[in-house]
């Protein structure tokens, strides 16, 4: 279970409770069963406190996906102190977020329901998930740190691979194998491939590929501007 870190203060004390419980909820009845009234009650705390703190269910969500981008950011720090193997560091940064979501497939699915909705707060893709995206990529970004290779590609893998897990988190969110162990196969089966394609993808005769996926990556603001 991931939890927010400890604080001191009075007001932090009571968003951290509010936060939790309603975390307890949502596992509990869903998201959708759940309503603000009931997160009030389970916390003991007047409503207008919980709208105080978090204005709708779905800033805690939002609250939930910052809490668990923070503690992969810490786990994957740690990590890459102690190895420069790029296998480990790829597959640190990959299964990650598979252990700090395994509890909460459920919450997770939340977030995969709003694709289709560009405005809404929690839109994979939209405007609200921004922060998280960037802060995802760079997770993968800091993967292939050590790693020598054409600026291009420095920009490029760190998106396909945030791409990759996007995609193996759907998978993961309906694996019904255990431990979800069809979808970690799959996504230690894609590094391995990843790696192996490296030294093809370094080649100069593939610079003008790399440039034209690069311009259009840009143009989809799925990468920023040089």
């Amino acid at each position: 279970m991931v939890k927010n870190e400890p604080t001191t203060d009075k007001g932090g004390q009571t968003r951290s409770h509010i936060f939790q419980s309603a975390l307890e909820l949502f596992r509990q009845k869903g998201f959708d069963s759940t309503t603000m009234q009931d997160i009030a009650a389970h916390a003991r705390v007047v409503k207008s406190a919980a709208y105080y703190y978090f204005p709708s269910k779905e800033s805690i969500i939002q609250a939930y996906y910052e809490t668990v981008q923070a503690e992969q950011e810490r786990l994957c720090e740690e990590a890459f102190a102690q190895s420069s193997d790029l296998k480990v560091r790829l597959a640190t940064a990959m299964h990650s977020k598979f252990e700090l979501a395994k509890n909460d497939r459920r919450l997770l699915g939340v977030v995969f329901r709003y694709t289709g909705e560009p405005e809404h707060p929690l839109s994979c893709l939209g405007r609200g998930t921004t922060d998280i995206r960037s802060r995802s990529t760079q997770v993968f970004r800091n993967a292939i740190a050590a790693e020598k290779l054409p600026r291009d590609l420095q920009e490029l893998l760190p998106v396909a691979l945030w791409a990759l897990q996007m995609g193996l988190l759907v998978m993961f969110l309906y694996d019904s194998s255990e431990d979800q162990i069809r979808t970690r196969r799959l996504a230690d089966g894609s590094l391995a491939l990843t790696i192996k394609l490296l030294g093809l993808a370094k080649l100069a005769v593939l610079k003008p590929v790399r440039t034209k996926i690069l311009a259009l990556l840009r143009e989809a603001n799925l990468l920023p501007e040089s």
